[in-house]
């Protein structure tokens, strides 16, 4: 698959709706869009196992301990302590490759096979960390792919929420700190990370392709536009840096974007 074949499957991924986004597949096609020519082979092979055997789980086990049990102890998937900032841990045909990764990249397999045989799951933007969501009788409860799929009981939650400097009234609102958050917005935090990552690393071809499927992915969002117009900016690229402000706003017209003080930048520095 060649980078524009990548950004078509985004594009389409981007046009369909949250019940119909095609998470695993759009995965792929976002690692295939930064380094192109790779087999996804084992991304599905992996996947398909992950249904299989969660399938086999389901009845003879909570539905939270199924899902941890398949990943974790069936198929090895756990974060990769040692070598955490490494690039492969956010690319999910390594991930796929080295059963290791962050916690967005390990939780596409989770919430794929979740989908798959019906369990209710779905990812849980957690400040600083990744967490999947699982209903149960119960009630919902939070797992940690990152660690295996153990579960995180809600005074842990308070505590991480705490250290990641929410307030003390947020930090106690389990409902807000397990707000579910769709497919779609999983795979765009994911690329979050990526665009945080290469712009540390002073990357900015990386964080444009980043920033690039976010606005796929996300064809109503602005905000990746103007990512996309910084990495640009940051490579010399002022023609495009101008187009992708546009873009950005494209939706309150380009008026609008005249107004911009990144916009009215980039123009005197492009003339």
């Amino acid at each position: 698959m060649t980078r524009d074949e990548a950004e078509s499957i985004l594009k389409k991924a981007g046009e369909a709706g949250d019940t119909g986004f095609p998470l695993l597949e759009a995965a792929i096609a976002c690692a295939i869009h930064d380094y192109p020519f790779r087999d996804p082979e084992p991304v599905r092979t992996l996947a398909r196992n992950a249904c299989e055997r969660l399938k086999e789980r389901i009845g003879g086990e909570s539905p939270d301990d199924a899902l941890a049990e398949t990943m974790a102890a069936d198929l090895r998937l756990n974060g990769d302590l040692l070598n955490y900032d490494h690039p492969s841990n956010t690319d999910i045909i390594d991930v796929a490759e080295r059963r290791r990764g962050l916690s967005a990249a390990l939780a596409v397999f989770y919430l794929h096979a979740a989908a798959a045989t019906g369990l209710k799951a779905a990812g849980v933007d957690f400040p600083g960390h990744f967490m999947v969501r699982v209903e149960t009788s119960d009630g919902p409860v939070a797992l940690d792919p990152f660690s295996q799929g153990r579960l995180v009981l809600p005074s842990e939650l308070t505590r991480r929420a705490l250290r990641a400097g929410l307030t003390p009234h947020v930090a106690d609102r389990l409902d807000i700190l397990m707000a579910p958050v769709t497919d779609r917005q999983s795979l765009i935090r994911l690329q979050n990370v990526l665009f945080s990552r290469a712009i540390r690393a002073q990357d900015y071809e990386g964080a444009e392709r980043s920033a690039l499927r976010r606005a796929l992915l996300d064809p109503d969002d602005h905000r990746p536009w103007l990512d996309v117009a910084s990495a640009r900016e940051k490579q010399g690229a002022l023609a495009g840096a101008m187009d992708a402000l546009s873009r950005a706003h494209g939706l309150e017209g380009r008026e609008e974007a005249r107004r911009s003080t990144t916009f009215e930048r980039v123009r005197m520095r492009l003339n």
